[in-house]
């Protein structure tokens, strides 16, 4: 059982060794029945332990032993060895308490802890004790702004002394740093730990130290300096570890993708007349902060490739994917997604339909009919969501004579399309019914739509003002 000590260690009570100061016996007078003489006697007084919320233990609760083994060891009196055998598990957890408190020397309850490790005589309590005293070690550390080497080696130590905790002491050093706003000592304490290839050997985590500070800034929306980071960190001639690029990679997609969502917010206040639209200089640097992204997720993937092997090749192609998809580049996306499919990743049929709609709408003929030919050669179930994601792009794209078409293709082959997209295709032909060609659309559309009883009869009307003459025909 963890002692009423280590318990209260655990809800942050501070152990404070208290023992009398030298002599330990006083000398108290008190009066001798024969002949009247002051006789001076000598009482030991009890040495105590206090705790910070004022329990005490003292030497009937303890052995008194315990007591003159911390003198001892305090002293080097004697071998520390021979002093520690003597001590059962509940004592031996104290002595480890003791020296975790300030003004002890922290570095004693590391070497206690190492005679623990050689002897066997560390249980799953005594591991999680010291696992929290040292937690509190480095957060006391980080306050009072001890270097960032210093810190690193006191991980190194922990891990040459045998502690095992269930998670990284490295990655909770960074959450120290993180959340008490020293995100500067972050980034040096991780540029400090890239310099020591014999620790970041005993790292275990896959993302590393450098992508796990990436993720802490993309958890507060950081995305941008999330990339930036682990760039500058391989520019230094540092070597962050593989899956903090992919982490990286992660932070372009999600800013790509803030990108896109406020440029849709923007086109609907302007819609709505409630902000001007974007001007031509505006328009102008929205693209260049996306092409720089696309650009700095690109050397993010080379990296990834260099460092990585086949399965991190998989992983490298699905972000630049995501990437091509939020900045809009279907021809990219339609790349990645050929590349994915030589290596044997499987991409579902959502993505692909993504893919078509894009290009559809920047009117990619040649790549629309490729993604048309492997769609519907591998299912025929999908066949409505496909079309409708097709249909919608060339809407999009303001292509309506071949959303037209993509509707009346629907209609023969039995499907129905949305009564929504139906509205908007006629719309967009009704409003461009001037521009050649899209007349025959119109009234091509009106009657495949009347044929399939989705509209009741339309009346189309024309007026020819040369001749002042007007064309009346009924659908």
């Amino acid at each position: 059982m963890v002692s009423s000590i280590a318990i209260g260690y655990y809800h942050y009570h501070y152990l404070v060794a208290s023992t009398q100061p030298s002599p330990s016996a006083r000398m108290l007078s008190s009066s001798s029945s024969s002949g009247g003489n002051n006789i001076l006697k000598l009482v030991r007084k009890p040495r105590r332990f206090v705790l910070c919320n004022s329990k005490v233990l003292t030497g009937e609760m303890m052995s008194e032993g315990l007591f003159e083994a911390i003198e001892e060891l305090e002293s080097m009196t004697r071998e520390p060895s021979d002093v520690l055998q003597q001590m059962n598990d509940r004592e031996l957890q104290l002595v480890l308490l003791y020296f975790s408190q300030d003004g002890r020397d922290s570095w004693c309850a590391l070497e206690v802890f190492h005679w623990l490790i050689q002897e066997n005589r560390v249980d799953k309590e005594t591991m999680e004790l010291m696992v929290s005293i040292m937690c509190a070690w480095l957060t006391n550390l980080i306050l009072s702004e001890t270097h960032v080497s210093d810190i690193v080696d006191l991980l190194f130590e922990m891990d040459c002394v045998g502690l095992q905790p269930t998670f990284s002491m490295i990655d909770k050093a960074i959450s120290i740093y993180w959340d008490l706003g020293k995100q500067a000592q972050a980034v040096s304490f991780v540029q400090e730990l890239l310099t020591r290839p014999i620790i970041m050997s005993s790292h275990d985590h896959k993302e590393g130290p450098a992508g796990y500070l990436a993720w802490k800034m993309m958890e507060k929306g950081n995305y941008r300096d999330a990339v930036k980071l682990v760039i500058h960190l391989r520019q230094t001639g540092l070597n962050p570890q593989v899956y903090s690029y992919l982490i990286a990679m992660t932070a372009v997609v999600k800013e790509l993708n803030v990108v896109a969502k406020a440029l849709l917010k923007l086109k609907s206040f302007a819609k709505g007349g409630l902000v001007a639209e974007l001007d031509e200089e505006n328009i102008r640097l929205v693209e260049k902060f996306q092409a720089d992204l696309l650009d700095e997720g690109i050397l993010l993937s080379s990296w990834a490739v260099q460092e990585g092997n086949d399965s991190v090749l998989a992983l490298v192609y699905k972000k630049l994917f995501a990437m091509y998809i939020c900045a809009g580049r279907g021809l990219e996306a339609e790349t990645q997604l050929w590349k994915m499919k030589l290596i044997g990743k499987e991409v579902e049929r959502y993505f692909y339909d993504i893919v078509l709609a894009i290009c559809a709408s920047q009117r990619e003929s040649a790549a629309v009919s490729r993604l048309l030919t492997i769609l519907e050669a591998t299912s025929s179930s999908c066949r409505k969501r496909t079309l409708t994601w097709l249909l919608r792009g060339y809407v999009k794209g303001k292509n309506f004579a071949d959303a037209a078409a993509t509707v009346t293709k629907m209609l023969d082959l039995g499907l129905r399309p949305d009564h929504l997209d139906r509205i908007a295709i006629l719309q967009g032909l009704r409003r461009s019914i001037k521009q050649p060609g899209n007349v025959e659309a119109y009234l091509g559309l009106c009657k495949h739509l009347s044929d399939a009883e989705l509209i009741g009869p339309c009346l189309v009307y024309m007026y020819i003002r040369r001749f002042r003459l007007w064309i009346v025909k009924m659908i």
